[in-house]
């Protein structure tokens, strides 16, 4: 059984039930504050997690530098501009742009890890990234468009912001890749990673926020529901089932495969809202699905 490829797929659905839970939020009280709240709470939560199971006991003094940097590139830069895109132009835009990360992420393992993918397993991938961009783009009827795509700003530096966020994303499994496979605990890996984000958002917020009035009115609790929410299943689930799956899974395909959130995120604002998604939907779904059949089938 193919497990590090399925826990990419797991992590992908973990991904598109936070984006949803995140979207309200974010929006308003800001992607830094937002994701700060989110990350701090985290951080705590998956460092009790890894004292108790025993996976601080796997970090050493060498991996800490490239887990810290993946932590400022794939979390503290890659979530910031993904919130900050999301915000902007909205989940359909934004998820288009940040689909990239998994071409990004298989070209750069070519000449970064000497990642090769076999044509099969390429094919999959790029019917995989092809599926979601024609579900995103093509999969919501134009009332739900009307919806789920006001702009918020300006339309180039969303789209900009989105494709940061793919980069970031890229370059955080990039480097986490070879520690994964060294065998750090995926948990304790997660824990390092999100709270040097936590700290780096931190500082970020007080800088830009020193001299203004600290507004406290937004937290409704339907907010802090959401935002507790969409931490503990992207970051604290989610994020933790990239890292197990990159102990055995190459980059290009984990990427490939984690990136499907906004195919499953379809059916899920189909049972919340009851609005059927648009033909398009269906087709880009069916091509996800044959792309990972050919991933995930042994050859």
């Amino acid at each position: 059984m193919p497990i590090y490829e399925l826990a990419a797929l797991g992590a992908s659905l973990c991904f598109a039930v936070a984006g949803l839970l995140a979207m309200e939020p974010s929006r308003a009280l800001g992607a830094i504050r937002f994701n700060r709240v989110r990350m701090l709470l985290m951080a705590v939560l998956l460092f009790v997690v890894a004292s108790i199971t025993g996976g601080i006991e796997t970090l050493s003094v060498a991996s800490m530098p490239i887990l810290v940097t993946s932590g400022l590139v794939g979390i503290f830069l890659g979530d910031t501009f993904l919130f900050a895109g999301l915000r902007r132009v909205g989940p359909r835009r934004n998820a288009v742009m940040f689909a990239f990360n998994a071409p990004l992420t298989a070209i750069a393992g070519i000449f970064y890890l000497d990642e090769l993918l076999s044509f099969p397993v390429f094919v999959g991938c790029v019917l995989v990234t092809t599926g979601v961009i024609v579900a995103i783009s093509y999969g919501q009827t134009q009332s739900s468009r009307n919806h789920w795509d006001a702009i918020h700003g300006s339309l180039p530096i969303g789209l900009l912001f989105g494709f940061l966020a793919a980069a970031g994303q890229a370059g955080g499994i990039l480097l986490s890749r070879p520690l994964m496979q060294e065998g750090i605990d995926p948990v304790a890996a997660s824990a390092v990673r999100v709270a040097i984000a936590a700290i780096a958002l931190i500082v970020v917020y007080e800088l830009s926020t020193h001299r203004s009035k600290k507004d406290h009115s937004v937290w409704t609790r339907q907010i802090v529901v959401k935002t507790v929410g969409s931490g503990i299943i992207g970051m604290g689930i989610g994020m933790t089932l990239v890292m197990f799956a990159l102990r055995g899974g190459e980059a290009g395909i984990v990427s490939t495969l984690s990136s499907a959130a906004p195919v499953l995120m379809l059916p899920i604002i189909w049972a919340t809202s009851g609005r059927r998604p648009a033909l398009g939907a269906w087709i880009g779904a069916t091509i996800v699905f044959f792309g990972t059949a050919l991933i995930l089938i042994p050859s």
